[in-house]
């Protein structure tokens, strides 16, 4: 499954990951299983499981939600988001569509860049 049908993930997601990845929901901050994630790896989209960040580019910006200071090369959509009353950059899975958080100009690394991603629109998969 490769088109960006919401409907075909709706059996295929927990509905707590079907809101966060095709509502655009976000996670309570803090409650993310991949937060505090150390080990190293790979952490891929959870509807196509296209890799979408490694794990050396993980820090802890103190948000509440995994962040990166970059993604894999051509691997997310980068979409303007003005809800909320805020301007902002959304992320999405190229691959497939699915909703996985914004990218903020703000970043304590040399990208300058901290991509603020809910767990629950990630599976990660560990280094042999």
């Amino acid at each position: 499954m490769s088109s960006n049908n919401p409907e075909q993930w709706r059996s295929k997601l927990s509905t707590e990951q079907f809101h966060v990845c095709w509502e655009k929901g976000t996670e309570r901050p803090y409650s993310g299983a991949l937060l505090h994630n150390r080990k190293s790896g790979d952490y891929l989209c959870v509807c196509c499981k296209s890799v979408l960040f490694h794990s050396d580019a993980k820090f802890d910006s103190g948000c509440g939600w995994p962040s990166f200071d970059k993604a894999i090369e051509g691997t997310v959509n980068y979409i303007e988001d003005s809800s909320h009353g805020m301007k902002r950059v959304e992320i999405t899975c190229r691959q497939c569509g699915s909703h996985l958080g914004h990218v903020f100009p703000d970043g304590p690394t040399e990208t300058g860049q901290r991509y603020c991603v809910n767990s629950l629109s990630l599976d990660f998969t560990p280094e042999p």
